[in-house]
């Protein structure tokens, strides 16, 4: 039996959760499915590694809305299901579980996975490939004072993920294939003092180095690196970057590209599927490139905006996302091409703590990061927009 709806939305994150509140600010009576792999309700991911670990939230804190917000939105919910195939010429969906779905306007908000490390062990069970709330919800459980952690990853759930254990007084390896922490990212000045300050802290960093295998016995995994160390430790964790969900987009044709391929209205090759998210590759106007973008402030933003575009609104997606984090008494924000292999110019009030680096390509500010300085992503923002040669000397004092 096929059950039809107006409105499909495919992943229960941040991103399909914030479509619904897009649909119905131009569509109140629309049907609305929306179907997602967990069985939990749409939830936020940045506690994950923050403020859970920390006793700043409470799970039942995180979740976006509860049951009643989708009750009396009218909003369908299909929880623990897997979508298995896409038909655009039927406009129908099917699940692993043998339910049909036709929908008018599709949504895939299906995020990323996890990326495996393929190396003997590196399916052992027990092994957490940390992304979901069951892996935080199973990590806390057995991560006791006192215990010992393996991190394999330093980009940022890595690093988030090794200051939070530290905190929480585990003993913490990291293994890493880079020379610095957070290298896409952080200048290679900045790099090396949060280096400094996770050793000063008590977390072993194993640099520019990578497990080659995996083991279990006792409840204790082993895991030794190319380097030849050989660590033992209670838990294991790999954060080692992710990888856009685009198989139930290829099985209905769609063009895929670093991401499933939108346009400006967020809409896909094929009219009226849209995607959102991380997993959309679309047209970054302020920078003039298409990007994949893997953040909070992005999927809240982009999700909402396809939603209104589904619901007929057709705006081109024009937002500019900014994204966060924090380690230990280091935080930042930071919007725009924030890429370390771009010239960088670094205004500190106190090095490398207290500060704005800008990311300038050919005389031209692309991205800004805000390192312990506060409420100024607007200001940061314009300047990008504004895409202006500008000297060094300029940029000094400008954002404080």
């Amino acid at each position: 039996m096929k059950h039809v709806y107006d409105y499909v939305i495919v992943g229960g994150g941040l991103a399909g959760a914030s479509a619904v509140q897009g649909i119905r600010e131009l569509d109140a009576a629309g049907g609305i499915l929306l179907i997602s792999e967990e069985t939990h309700l749409p939830y936020d991911r940045p506690p994950l590694s923050k403020k859970l670990w920390f006793g700043k939230q409470k799970v039942e804190d995180i979740f976006l809305h509860d049951r009643a917000f989708y009750d009396t939105h009218a909003v369908t919910l299909a929880l623990g299901a897997k979508v298995a195939r896409l038909q655009p010429n039927e406009k129908t969906l099917a699940t692993s579980s043998g339910e049909t779905y036709g929908y008018n306007k599709l949504l895939l908000a299906t995020g990323c996975k996890p990326r495996p490390q393929d190396i003997p062990g590196g399916d052992l069970d027990g092994i957490c490939y940390f992304r979901n709330l069951d892996d935080y919800l199973r990590t806390r459980g057995v991560a006791a004072e006192g215990k010992s952690a393996v991190v394999v990853g330093g980009g940022f759930i890595g690093s988030e993920l090794a200051a939070a254990l530290n905190i929480n007084k585990l003993q913490v390896t990291m293994i890493f294939p880079s020379a610095l922490l957070c290298d896409r990212v952080f200048p290679d000045y900045l790099g090396r003092a949060v280096q400094q300050r996770f050793k000063e802290k008590g977390v072993r960093i194993l640099a520019s180095d990578k497990p080659v295998s995996f083991n279990k016995s006792g409840g204790k995994f082993t895991t030794r690196t190319e380097k030849g160390e050989t660590i033992a430790s209670d838990i294991v964790i790999v954060g080692v970057g992710v990888i856009p969900e685009m198989e139930l987009a290829k099985s209905g044709g769609l063009d895929v590209s670093n991401g499933i391929v939108v346009n400006e209205y967020l809409e896909t090759s094929r009219p009226g599927i849209y995607a959102a998210g991380d997993n959309a590759f679309f047209p970054y106007q302020a920078l003039g490139q298409p990007m994949r973008v893997e953040h909070w402030d992005h999927a809240l933003n982009q999700g909402k905006w396809a939603g209104r575009n589904m619901a007929g609104a057709r705006k081109s997606f024009t937002y500019q996302p900014y994204f966060f984090s924090d380690l230990f008494e280091f935080g930042y924000e930071a919007t725009g091409e924030v890429d370390s292999r771009l010239e960088t110019f670094a205004d500190w009030q106190k090095e490398n703590d207290t500060g704005v680096i800008y990311y300038l390509r050919d005389g031209k500010v692309r991205g800004v990061m805000m390192c312990n300085v506060w409420d100024k992503v607007e200001t940061a923002r314009e300047l990008i927009r504004k895409g202006e040669s500008i000297t060094p000397k300029k940029l000094r004092g400008l954002i404080r």
